[in-house]
């Protein structure tokens, strides 16, 4: 975040600069220069540009610098009104990825997957969560301590989430 702003920064100083070093020039061969507005309002269109350049880049430069072992399952686009150009062209703000070198199947309930989904967001920290996904009736849970796995191949203490049918995260848990 930090380094958005001073980027964000960076990019309206530049653009007065140039709009000076411009003046300065034409000042010189044309003897006629540019609105002494024109560098504030020429600033602030550079610093807008940069932050909306830094919305729209955010994904694919994380989704980049991920090890390569993961896996994007969904995506979440963000709308604004605030922002109007994303009812143009909507980015994408957070994401859920799925661990793919955490998946392995539990020893005795062969139907039954466990895995790691990692939550990205826009300004926000990284959230872990293991999974436990259930692959033969389509449905999964978060690992938590209370889930009990029984002899009988039955598991108790899960709160079940019954996925639709081509659930992005059970599809990649379970292969397919």
């Amino acid at each position: 975040m930090f380094m958005t702003l001073v980027a964000t920064f960076l990019a309206g100083i530049a653009a007065a600069g140039f709009v000076m070093l411009l003046n300065h020039l034409l000042g010189k061969t044309a003897g006629r220069t540019l609105p002494r507005w024109f560098t504030p309002i020429a600033a602030g269109a550079a610093m807008i540009l940069a932050a909306i350049s830094s919305e729209y880049s955010w994904y694919s430069t994380t989704k980049a610098n991920m090890p390569p072992e993961f896996a994007v399952v969904q995506t979440v686009d963000s709308k604004a009104f605030y922002r109007p150009w994303t009812y143009v062209r909507p980015f994408v703000d957070r994401f859920v990825a799925v661990d793919m070198a955490s998946v392995r199947n539990h020893d005795s309930h062969p139907n039954l997957r466990i895995a790691d989904l990692f939550f990205y967001g826009r300004w926000a920290p990284i959230h872990q969560l293991a999974v436990l996904a259930d692959c033969a009736n389509g449905q999964r849970a978060a690992l938590v301590e209370t889930i009990e796995f029984n002899n009988d191949g039955s598991v108790t203490g899960a709160e079940w989430i019954s996925a639709e049918r081509g659930d992005p995260v059970l599809n990649k848990i379970c292969g397919g």
